[in-house]
């Protein structure tokens, strides 16, 4: 292998690695999707939004007795059926905390599949309640699209996944690559960004799943997958040999992950973000689903109170009664319950909470107060 002149990742002692286009006789394909390719997400995201939603969601999933909660189409870890076909995983886990929230129990939920292009239209048709999807909080989403999003339950960041025998060890090595990469999410946007930052060039290899992308990366259609970390990790997994498998280095990008509902929707945001923000509080107090019950009886903490619905009555100000955050966290448990069952170290996604982890441990995970 030769050293490529002016790499600044490698110097002359560094065994002479070289770049993905050099190493791997690639066409220099460029870029010449990239135009169309956020031509047409910037006219779909324009057809998306409909006038601001009346307020109504929560009386209309109250009389229906079931939330509509739109997720991924299958992403291990986050939302996907399992052997049985019941779905599971980090972001289902939030549906069910609505749903118990507002109707007495997580299992009142209808899970609708939705690709990255499909998932606001489904929510701002109505036909899903909310979302809950890996969605990327961004400006344009929240002020074009109309769409409010209720917090982050989950912070990810961009990288990319190679196989191993490639000999490839940065994103900026990939000079002429071709890259699996779902249309109609931000994903697009930021390989467009990283790659005229750095002066080299791509073929995109478009996808509307990750399942499909998962096929044709497999099947070396492509030589790169792109996505959030998370999803990289979690899709890595599901391989016969994830090892033969390497996420680079680079994180490219900030993906803030989390819920969606209508723009205009107040009150029924408020019920979505609060409920998020239980399941977070109840980490920070102590709070589980084995011990939710005990603690609902009363304790010295008042914020305690407050939360479970011994003290006060924060869930008439919502809409709801005093024990809605009780039931959230008894059908789904804390956070650190959610993420170490579906991400975490014991899992075969094997995720670290890193940025995840609570304030007082040095990440982002806060919820403001109950008062």
């Amino acid at each position: 292998m030769v050293r490529i002149a002016g790499d600044p990742f490698f110097d002359a002692n560094d065994g002479g690695i070289c770049n993905f286009k050099a190493c791997f006789g690639r066409e220099n394909v460029g870029m010449k999707n990239t135009a169309i390719a956020l031509a047409a997400i910037a006219a779909a995201a324009l057809t998306l939004g409909p006038p601001a939603a009346k307020a109504g969601t929560l009386e209309d999933v109250k009389a229906r007795g079931v939330l509509n909660c739109v997720v991924n189409t299958g992403l291990a870890g986050f939302s996907f059926t399992d052997k049985a076909g019941k779905w599971q995983g980090f972001d289902t886990d939030f549906c069910r905390a609505v749903a118990a929230a507002v109707l007495g129990g997580g299992d009142k939920v209808k899970f609708i599949s939705a690709t990255g292009k499909t998932r606001f239209t489904l929510l701002n048709s109505k036909e899903g309640d909310l979302i809950f999807r890996n969605t990327t909080w961004t400006f344009a989403r929240d002020v074009d699209v109309k769409l409010t999003f209720i917090g982050t339950t989950y912070y990810d960041g961009q990288g990319f996944m190679i196989r191993k025998k490639l000999g490839v060890k940065s994103a900026k090595q990939l000079d002429g690559a071709t890259v699996c990469i779902q249309t109609g999410t931000t994903t697009e946007l930021n390989l467009a960004d990283f790659f005229r930052a750095n002066k080299i060039e791509y073929e995109p290899v478009p996808i509307e799943t990750n399942e499909e992308a998962r096929t044709n990366y497999l099947a070396e259609r492509c030589d790169v997958y792109t996505t959030d970390a998370s999803g990289l990790a979690a899709t890595r997994a599901t391989f016969d040999k994830p090892d033969d498998h390497l996420l680079l280095p680079e994180i490219i990008s900030k993906e803030p992950l989390g819920g969606v509902v209508r723009h205009g929707d107040d009150q029924w945001g408020d019920v979505v973000r609060w409920t998020v923000s239980a399941i977070v509080s109840a980490e920070e107090y102590g709070i589980t689903q084995a011990n939710a019950d005990a603690k609902a009886k009363g304790t010295d903490n008042p914020n305690i109170n407050r939360l479970l619905g011994s003290e006060g009555n924060l869930g008439g100000m919502l809409g709801l009664d005093k024990q809605w955050a009780l039931r959230a966290i008894k059908a789904v448990g804390n956070y650190a319950e959610i993420f170490d069952r579906n991400v975490g170290p014991k899992t075969n996604i094997g995720m670290s909470r890193g940025l995840n982890a609570q304030w007082y441990d040095g990440g982002l995970q806060y919820a403001p107060p109950f008062r």
